[in-house]
């Protein structure tokens, strides 16, 4: 649901009634993963997708129904061996989705006078979804039938907006299950119990993360750079591109970069904070530049590092790292040659094929090709498949 935020604030803001499907759990091949969501308000118009278009019309018809009865809902959707006809996944998968309804008239976009007012949390998480800020929502997807739909907001220092209902405990339980989901900038599904311990009845927990997007910084201001800074700013990164050389380095030439820093890059990379999903693209292949900077890179704790360069290039980095005391461990973590075999040539080719890498790494794909190949299409989240009705 927060992926689609900026748009549901307005909405609430101008008091439009809405109802919003989210895909709370899925199992094998599904289109989209938990926290997809599809909103539709009351005049019928529609944002958002939780299948890619094999259950749409269904959902679509679910939020209407919300709408009118103002109670959620929870529906599984699959594919049907006996009727092929039947709405469902061609895919093969299950999901299953939580229908919520929003009285935006009631003060969606406010926080609610009661603190156990559900439209008032889910109209607190789109604000700060909204705002880029840091927050996570639980919503409770299963368990017992009064407590499915209940909201609460949690945020890095601690604060809670809304309640589960039940005891106190459950509230600090989910809490301290959401600020561990919000720190890793994940969304995903948990279970505790009713009562707020590891026993008793289950409750099932949609844990949503709003976090600043995450960062690609690019060294090297070169043609290359500027097609990457491109595609990252499509993938949803913060992009930044870093030289050392003012005529190069300008705003001017990198229109799609969020910023760009004029700089050493081994001396920007020192003064930064970053997080294990920051990516790192060095694409200057000149060892003044390289090698400090990939001294430092390979010991952070990064989600991807990749240097450009052929080969022999490679092979002379990696002599050089060595001797500045480099280890073979971090070696290892060097994506060099950088980006995948597409026969790329062109600096767009050249830059799909590193788009292509640090999403295969992310997710944990080949990057072989699907035709003839027996690797899942949609790699299961570290953990397995998650499906409601079980206590983690």
């Amino acid at each position: 649901m927060l992926d689609i935020a900026e748009e549901l604030h307005r909405w609430c803001e101008r008091g439009r009634d809405f109802a919003v499907a989210t895909v709370v759990a899925t199992h094998g091949s599904a289109p989209r993963p938990p926290g997809a969501a599809l909103a539709v308000d009351a005049d019928g118009e529609a944002i958002g997708s939780v299948s890619g278009g094999c259950v749409e019309s269904a959902v679509y018809e679910l939020c209407q129904e919300a709408l009118v009865s103002g109670e959620s809902v929870l529906s599984s959707f699959g594919y049907s061996d006996e009727d092929a006809f039947a709405v469902g996944l061609t895919c093969g998968g299950v999901i299953d989705i939580l229908v919520t309804p929003v009285r935006s008239s009631g003060g969606c976009a406010e926080e609610g006078s009661a603190p156990e007012s559900v439209v008032g949390t889910l109209g607190a998480a789109l604000a700060a979804a909204a705002r880029g800020e840091t927050a996570a929502l639980a919503r409770v997807v299963a368990g017992p039938a009064e407590m499915v739909g209940r909201a609460l907001l949690v945020r890095p220092d601690g604060t809670r907006t809304g309640t589960l209902g039940g005891h106190g405990m459950l509230d600090r339980t989910a809490a301290e299950e959401a600020a561990a989901l919000l720190d890793a900038g994940r969304t995903g599904t948990v279970g505790i119990g009713a009562d707020g311990s590891r026993c008793g009845e289950p409750v099932v927990l949609l844990v949503e993360s709003s976090v600043p997007p995450p960062r690609m910084i690019v060294f090297g201001a070169i043609d290359f750079a500027a097609a990457l800074a491109g595609v990252g700013k499509f993938l949803g990164y913060h992009v930044t591109v870093c030289d050392a050389r003012p005529v190069f380095a300008t705003a001017g030439r990198f229109p799609a970069a969020d910023e760009v820093v004029v700089e050493w890059p081994h001396r920007y990379l020192d003064a930064q904070e970053l997080d294990a999903r920051t990516v790192l693209c060095v694409l200057t292949h000149d060892a003044k530049f390289d090698v400090p900077l990939l001294e430092r890179a390979l010991r952070l704790p990064v989600a991807y590092v990749g240097a450009m360069g052929s080969r022999r290039t490679h092979e002379d980095r990696l002599d050089r790292l060595r001797a500045v005391g480099v280890g073979e461990r971090e070696l290892d973590r060097l994506r060099s040659p950088i980006g995948l075999d597409l026969g790329a040539r062109t600096p767009e080719e050249t830059a799909l094929s590193i788009a292509a890498e640090i999403v295969a790494s992310r997710r944990g794909g080949s990057g072989v090709p699907l035709t003839g190949a027996h690797t899942p299409i949609h790699h299961e989240p570290r953990g397995g498949p998650e499906r409601l009705g079980s206590v983690a």
